[in-house]
């Protein structure tokens, strides 16, 4: 049976895994589900509708499954859901989803989420994920499978964080970073090819040279850029000289996707709220 601090307040209703561990002081509400191999340290709070996998670490002081941070949420039954072997540090923040999005946050599986790190309502968060110390994502945003973001950067709501990418730390991120770029500053913007996380994601040196030439044509400094078509004219050749080469593709497509977005992020331009309706209780 699951290990029980006597301190710690468990409802009967949790549904736990026989051999899930949790200590002093935490409190695990009853529509909580933990899978085998969870230990839960002391003094979290775990509440809402909110599912995890198995053999999840979750280190002391977090809140996972808090009601959003949004003045438009209105207690409707909506969801956390974890993936497996996550390791979740102190006083990591984590909320449950909206009905102004797909009702859920989800956090994949194999990931590190540091001290003092924000997951708002509604993000996605892929699979073999670094979130270093003190990020802060805003509602709705999706990091894909492989990123990291350095410590004490902010995302904004909607911001897609593409596969493989690299945010570096203190970053202010507005617009979505494309797959395997490193971007950096404050707006972001793209300083090159992520080489490291591109090596370790066993991207082959051919990919490696053509995404060197797709930051070359893509993400100069506009005072370089000669036209205001440049881009799509980039696009278009990128696409002629690399039809074959999957992670040009996705580079391709992502900065299509974000031009049609607005203020380049795509996943905004699919919300389905009135952002200028007034929240106010």
């Amino acid at each position: 049976m699951p290990t029980i601090h006597p301190t710690a307040i468990v409802d009967p209703k949790a549904e736990l895994a026989q051999d899930v561990v949790i200590g002093p002081y935490c409190l695990i509400g009853p529509k909580v589900t933990l899978g085998a191999g969870t230990i839960v340290r002391s003094h979290s709070v775990i509440e809402g509708r909110s599912t995890f996998g198995e053999r999840n670490e979750i280190w002391p002081y977090c809140t996972l499954g808090a009601k959003p941070q949004d003045l438009k949420y209105r207690g409707e039954d909506s969801l956390l859901i974890v993936g497996d072997d996550n390791e979740i540090r102190e006083n990591v923040s984590i909320n449950l989803g909206t009905a102004n999005d797909r009702g859920e946050t989800v956090v994949g599986s194999h990931n590190l989420i540091m001290a003092y790190a924000h997951v708002a309502h509604d993000c996605i968060i892929g699979d073999h994920v670094v979130i270093t110390n003190a990020v802060q994502l805003a509602g709705h945003v999706r990091v894909n499978d492989a990123a990291a973001l350095g410590g004490a950067s902010a995302v904004h709501h909607f911001v897609t964080v593409g596969e493989g990418a690299f945010v570096a730390g203190m970053t202010r991120v507005v617009h979505d970073v494309p797959p395997y770029m490193t971007v950096e500053g404050n707006p972001a913007r793209v300083r090159g090819v992520n080489f490291i996380g591109a090596r370790r994601r066993g991207v082959p040196d051919a990919s490696l040279e053509n995404l060197k030439s797709a930051y070359r044509a893509l993400f100069r400094p506009l005072h370089e850029m000669s036209s205001v078509g440049e881009t799509d004219a980039a696009l278009a050749r990128l696409d002629a000289e690399h039809p074959d080469d999957a992670y040009v593709c996705r580079v391709v497509e992502a900065v299509r996707l974000s031009g049609r977005g607005v203020h380049g992020r795509h996943r905004e331009s699919l919300r389905t709220d009135n952002k200028f309706s007034n929240p106010a209780r």
